[in-house]
């Protein structure tokens, strides 16, 4: 009892520290600081330059703390502490748990973690300059968390996590077609980012090594989980948004999301299939398979197959609460503990511990009731663990079948939208065939009112014609009463022609009469005109009289006015003859005062000419002083000039000096050099040496072009100098009586180039110095370096270019050629081969045309390319000067072409005697991969000089992997005809005795045996063809002595 009271009594000072900490006065700064403390140690344990995958713990308590203050203050405030721009790895890791945080954390987090954006650009700008290593990923990665809070900030009814749901996606793009077309776009940026960091970090492992189950390998590893479920998310989103968008614009206006789904679509499913067999994925993480073909957007049932990929993270051992607790124990001040511990230890903190003996200890009792307790609670633990694992097996089940059944929803609600949709075509379609009927409703209506239009006019046809036949019987009948009438006419025309006689007189009197009638009336007519007019001229001439008496009184009227003006004019006149007469009085007092100063002017223009005489005597003294200092200047000049000269006269022969003792030392016996620069040494040496002639002549000319002569000698020396060294490098690698002669030939370029400077020390000696000889000896070595070129280079220009051209003709005209003949081939084969050879046949040959169509076509990309490359090479040269510039390149191109040549017609012969039973399968076989080589050759010696953004380039490799195809076709088909025709030879030893197969048994272990001798002799003839030919290559090549200088 004692021990009970002792035990109450201590209650009081058993009080968590939670509920202490709960009643002072500064509670909510103190959980602010311990909030604070415990973030700011969450976060360092979490980044930190270990190179070693994050915990979860760690970042889950970050993702906590986001939520627990609604935002992300407290994780910029402690991730701006940290040197993220002096470390990879602490940057990396940085960007792995920023990651969790955008896609877990609170949605505030994305507006609070905006602020750093540009800090975030300069970070990844700054890593982006190195190209290998944790810098150019955390590159990678920063832009993809910048991209991912733009795209939430312009979106911001996507959560972080993108978990979303079909109607959700509808909304977030408002019904909208133009809103749905810019979602795609910036999901597909989105999507790309994702990509190019999935493919950094694969591409900077060594997957040839289980690098998985390393801890560099996991670091580099774990962000790619939450890659993975924004791809699987961005995924299904753009495939539903291009159906959608499919079923409300025209496929061609979509042609380019089409072609990046697909690019996107290969790259995601080949990621996904290489992580899904990583070690490292396969305990944390269930990836999702895409399907074999991408979907088809233009088939809109196909929405209905899509099944949105979904990954699946397993359970893990440890509960997320748990790890919580013991991480932030200081950060629960406010929430009850609800820890099973406590549970356990409640009666021991109420009434204190006791010792394992104590009969008051019920939590350790011992003896048999202990027994059985622990293996009750054993068997129950057992039965709960059996539960947990039952109910995790239903949680999976449940969950899969969710999954199904949202998939099946998914399916409905494509099946129901394609219905919809099918049911506005209906409808659609309805409305047409509606206009339509309306339509030919409207034209049958048409067709009936023109029927009984028709029948009217049918009717009214048959009465015209009843009109006509009525008309044509009165029209026969009224001719016959006219001419009936035009008889009767023909007597009253006689009758009337008599009458018409006496009528005629009778008018002639009447028309006298009228005659005389009408000629009384017209003379008093024009009478009475006349009179008339006699009347109009009188009025008119009255008229006349009155206008001049008018004109009479205006003149006299002007003519007053203007004696007036006369008048004042002649007064104003006299004004000015007075005003005229005084200023001509001025004028000549003004005259007089002019004559004066004309004559001051003239005394003071002769004292004026006096000091001007004095003052060009003056300057001209001054001028003849300045003559003879500049007389002095010049000589300086020249002297200066002179020393110029003489100076580098001087540093000529001291750099040629130094060339000959070069040649001596014993470290020189290393360098070599190549025949091809020595001739141009000596050719620019050659061209130096007539510069200095002419230099030289001109100065002796005139001595103010030194400048040129300095030049010139300087130029020289370091010329010859060089030809010196490189020619006696160049003998180090020719035969002994070459290389003797050619250091003798140096040797003595050396002295005769000092012999020619030697003069060229003082002026008087200058005009002596004669480069004659000299020029031979540069032309001897020049001679001897043209021997020692490689033969391919004594081509000349013109010859070198054209070959190039031959060349490429003849071998497509090879390949023509036997293109032609193996049609011949064929079509004999038909006519004679029956059965099993025919087909062998038609198969080989077929395949033999299609590796020659793939030559051809390579042939033809090789040319396009060569064009490209010497017209973006030439400048302002000739074809023909580039292929002489660039020989080697030149020689390389002819060589490959003539193989690739020779290599289709001996398969030709190869696979006409196969055809005639006259040859072997392994000539063929070889054939076709001596060909394949040779291609190889023809593309490794066009591609070396071309760019390799060039279309021209890409076509040209799409050409080689035909042509290795093609050769793959040829050796297949010629190995399964090989083997067709060996099943059809098959041995018969039915009618051999025991003895007969005996022998036949030893002479086939004899065959062998001599084969396998002979296969071995035959292997070590090819390495040593290889060997010569290699050899041969090289020295026709020119290879080994591509080096232009001295070693």
């Amino acid at each position: 009892m004692d021990r009970v009271k002792n035990s109450m009594q201590q209650v009081p000072n058993a009080i968590p520290k939670v509920i202490r900490r709960s009643g002072g006065a500064n509670s909510l700064e103190l959980e602010k600081e311990n909030f604070e403390r415990g973030q700011a140690v969450s976060i360092n344990k979490a980044i930190n330059t270990q190179e070693v995958a994050v915990k979860e713990k760690h970042a889950r308590t970050c993702i906590l703390g986001t939520h627990h203050e609604r935002g992300a203050h407290t994780f910029w405030a402690a991730a701006n502490r940290l040197p993220l721009s002096s470390h990879a790895v602490l940057c990396w890791k940085f960007c792995h748990v920023f990651h969790k945080i955008l896609r877990d954390g609170h949605p505030n987090v994305i507006k609070d973690s905006m602020r750093n954006k540009a800090d975030l650009t300069d970070m990844s700008r700054m890593w982006g300059h190195l190209s290998e290593g944790y810098g150019k990923l955390c590159s990678v990665y920063l832009k993809l968390l910048i991209t991912k809070m733009e795209f939430h900030i312009k979106n911001p009814r996507f959560p972080g996590n993108l978990q979303m749901s079909n109607r959700q996606l509808d909304e977030a793009g408002e019904n909208d077609v133009n809103n749905f077309f810019q979602l795609t776009v910036e999901m597909f940026d989105y999507l790309e980012l994702e990509l190019n960091l999935f493919l950094g970090v694969f591409s900077s492992l060594d997957m040839s090594r289980s690098v998985s189950v390393t801890a560099a390998g996991q670091c580099r590893l774990a962000p790619l989980i939450q890659v993975i479920l924004d791809c699987s998310h961005l995924y299904d989103y753009t495939v539903k948004l291009l159906f959608k968008l499919h079923s409300c614009l025209p496929a061609d206006t979509l042609q380019g999301h089409r072609d990046r789904f697909q690019e996107q679509f290969k790259k995601l499913k080949s990621l996904f299939y290489r992580s899904s067999n990583l070690q490292y994925f396969k305990k944390l993480i269930q990836i999702p398979q895409l399907p074999e073909n991408p979907p088809n957007f233009l088939r809109a049932s196909a929405l209905s197959e899509h099944i949105s990929p979904v990954v699946v993270i397993p359970a893990e051992s440890s509960s997320p609460e748990s790890e919580h607790v013991v991480e932030t124990e200081d950060l629960v001040d406010t929430e009850v503990p609800s820890q099973p511990a406590a549970v356990e230890t409640k009666f021991d903190d109420l009434f204190g511990t006791s010792a394992a003996t104590d009969p008051f200890n019920f939590n350790s009792q011992n003896g048999l009731r202990k027994d059985e307790k622990d293996r009750l609670i054993d068997q129950l633990t057992r039965e709960i663990q059996a539960l947990k694992d039952e109910l995790e097996s239903f949680r999976l089940e449940s969950g899969r079948l969710c999954q199904a059944l949202r998939g099946r929803v998914n399916e409905l609600e494509a099946e129901l939208a394609e219905q919809s949709h099918l049911r506005m075509q209906a409808s659609g379609e309805s409305e047409f065939l509606r206009a339509e009927l309306d339509d030919l409703r409207r034209v049958r209506e048409d067709t009936e009112k023109e029927q009984r239009s028709l029948t009217e006019i049918e009717k009214k046809a048959q009465a015209n014609e009843q009109r006509y036949t009525k008309l044509k019987e009165k029209y026969t009948g009224l001719v016959q009463s006219h001419a009936e009438l035009l008889r009767k006419n023909a007597e009253v025309t006689r009758q009337m022609t008599v009458a018409r006689a006496a009528q005629d007189e009778v008018e002639e009197v009447k028309k006298e009469m009228q005659e005389m009638v009408k000629a009384s009336q017209e003379a008093s007519d024009t009478q009475e005109q006349q009179q008339l007019e006699q009347l109009q001229e009188l009025q008119r001439e009255l008229g006349s009289s009155r206008v001049e008496l008018d004109a009479l009184k205006t003149t006299m009227t002007s003519s007053q006015q203007s004696s007036e003006a006369q008048s004042v004019q002649l007064s104003t006149l006299e004004t000015e003859k007075t005003q005229l007469a005084q200023s001509l009085t001025t004028k000549e007092a003004e005259l007089t005062t002019l004559g004066e100063e004309l004559q001051q002017a003239q005394s003071s223009l002769a004292s004026e000419r006096e000091s001007g005489v004095k003052t060009a005597e003056s300057l001209q003294n001054q001028l003849n002083e300045k003559e003879s200092r500049e007389q002095a200047l010049e000589s300086e000049l020249g002297a200066s000039r002179w020393a110029s000269v003489q100076g580098a006269v001087l540093e000529a022969e001291k750099i040629i000096q130094d060339s000959l003792l070069q040649i001596h030392h014993p470290a020189h016996l290393s360098c070599t050099s190549s025949a091809d620069y020595l001739v141009s040494r000596c050719q620019a040496s050659l061209d130096c040496i007539d510069r200095l002639n002419s230099a030289r002549e001109s100065f002796q000319a005139d001595s103010t072009g030194g400048s040129e002569l300095v030049r010139a000698v300087t130029q020289c020396g370091h010329l010859v100098g060089d030809t010196i060294v490189q020619g006696s490098a160049t003998s180090h690698m020719v035969p002994v009586e070459q290389a003797e002669a050619l250091s003798e030939n140096v040797k003595a370029c050396g002295a005769e180039a000092l012999a020619l400077l030697g003069p060229m020390r003082e002026q008087e000696t200058l005009s002596s110095a004669d480069g004659s000889r000299l020029r031979d000896v540069l032309q001897g070595i020049l001679a001897t370096a043209e021997k020692l070129r490689p033969r391919g280079l004594e081509l000349q220009q013109g010859e070198l270019g054209d070959l190039v051209e031959q060349e490429m003709a003849a071998t497509s005209a090879a390949v023509e050629s036997a293109a032609s003949r193996i049609e011949e081939m064929l079509n004999k084969s038909r006519a004679v081969d029956t059965g099993i050879k025919m087909e062998v046949n038609e198969r080989i040959l077929a395949s033999c045309t299609e590796l020659m169509q793939a030559i051809k076509a390579l042939v033809l990309s090789s040319k396009d390319l060569q064009r490209d490359i010497v017209e973006s090479g030439r400048g302002a040269a000739s074809m023909k000067e580039f292929y002489v510039k660039n020989s080697r390149w030149t020689e390389g191109l002819i060589s490959a072409s003539k193989a690739v040549g020779w290599g289709a017609t001996v398969m030709v012969d190869a696979a006409d005697l196969v055809v005639q039973g006259k040859g072997k399968f392994e000539e063929l076989m070889v054939c076709s991969h001596e060909i394949a080589a040779s291609t190889a050759q023809l593309v490794a010696a066009s591609k070396v000089k071309a760019d390799k953004d060039s279309s021209n380039l890409q076509r040209l490799q799409q050409a080689s992997r035909g042509v290795a195809q093609a050769t793959a076709g040829v050796v297949a088909s010629t190995k399964s005809g090989k083997s067709q025709i060996e099943e059809t030879d098959t041995m018969n030893f039915t009618s051999m005795t025991l003895t007969q197969i005996k022998r036949q048994e030893m002479d086939s272990q004899v065959l062998v045996l001599e084969l396998e001798t002979r296969l071995q002799k035959e292997r070590e003839r090819l390495g040593e063809l290889r060997k010569k030919h290699y050899e041969l290559a090289g020295v026709a090549e020119g290879w080994g002595q591509d080096d232009q200088g001295t070693g």
